[in-house]
């Protein structure tokens, strides 16, 4: 059997881009060179987010919405271009850990499609306390809004890249974290 081919710059945009946003982007590798590459564009993935979340916010606010509404949407326009993924992962989470079940059975309370309890509570605040934290930096000036947007989003997705590397194993071997947990060397983390 060969080896996989390199990956070039572009594998990795396709694939950070392909699976952590809706943007129309096709992943042409889903292989372990590509999650590598992958995970190390996260950030950047996070910036087009983000950017995107605080243009929205922005344009709100120069249409006189004011600041609460102006949060509101910074925080809808990640969710709407992730499809939710970080807030179901979120409130799987939530779940599992609520559940004070041993670890195998917490995760698979956290595989099931719906959503309990613990997962709806950490999700209403979590969102609230988005919601607040933006409306007030919009409120201080809507520079810092805007900065709070994109550093919020570059950071979670940077701390997907730290996740994903090497010695972190996945919690599940066939979950969707498997094909990326433990591809990203130390020094490429760093």
């Amino acid at each position: 059997m060969s080896a996989p081919s390199p990956t070039s710059p572009a594998d990795g945009l396709r694939f950070a881009f392909g699976t952590l946003t809706v943007l129309p982007v096709r992943v042409t590798r889903w292989d372990r060179p590509a999650a590598r590459a992958g995970m190390l564009c996260a950030p950047l993935a996070g910036l087009v987010v983000g950017g995107t979340a605080a243009a929205v916010g922005l344009l709100l606010l120069f249409l006189g919405a004011g600041a609460p509404l102006a949060a509101v949407a910074t925080v809808a326009v990640p969710a709407a271009l992730t499809r939710g993924l970080h807030l179901d992962g979120l409130a799987d989470t939530a779940d599992g850990l609520g559940s004070a079940k041993p670890a195998e059975d917490a995760l698979r309370i956290m595989k099931q499609s719906d959503i309990g309890p613990f997962g709806v509570l950490t999700l209403v605040l979590v969102l609230l306390a988005q919601v607040a934290a933006l409306a007030q930096a919009y409120g201080g000036s809507w520079a810092r809004g805007a900065l709070a947007a994109v550093v919020s989003a570059v950071a979670a997705r940077l701390a997907l890249t730290l996740a994903a590397r090497t010695g972190v194993p996945p919690a599940r071997p066939e979950g969707l974290g498997a094909a990326v947990a433990g591809a990203v060397p130390g020094a490429g983390a760093l």
